[in-house]
């Protein structure tokens, strides 16, 4: 099973959906997309009551051309998220491997992956580190 990192912030929700932007980048990924999830709910369904939910999607170019390499498929995976939402009181950010997950259902072979996950298993440790 896939582990999903979960980590409180001690900032408000803005300030965390910055903070996650900027470490995700310093690590070397590109944000392509920074989406309010509550914004879309707002426009689209008039429900102006949701907790914040902020998605930031990356991509880590040599960790998107490794899994690529070996699998075509594990791009359907693609990009790399983290999260950040309000639960209650409290700000959250929350992430998880689609390179677990692209092994795990069976994308690409376990041995295919094994490299990729070890390589993006350090970078989000470094991420982790810094929130």
């Amino acid at each position: 099973m896939v582990e999903v990192l979960k980590k409180e912030m001690s900032m408000s929700f803005d300030e965390a959906v910055e903070h996650v932007n900027k470490t995700v980048q310093e690590e070397g990924f590109t944000v392509m997309l920074v989406k309010s999830i509550d914004e879309i709910f707002k426009k689209k369904l008039g429900i102006t009551d949701h907790p914040k939910y902020t998605t930031i999607l990356a991509c880590g170019p040599e960790l998107a051309k490794m899994s690529l390499e070996a699998h075509y498929n594990v791009g359907l995976l693609f990009p790399c998220s983290f999260v950040v939402y309000e639960e209650g009181d409290k700000v959250i950010v929350s992430h998880t491997s689609i390179m677990k997950i692209a092994r795990d259902v069976g994308l690409a072979s376990a041995e295919a992956m094994a490299s990729v996950i070890e390589k993006t298993g350090k970078l989000v440790e470094m991420i982790w580190k810094k929130l």
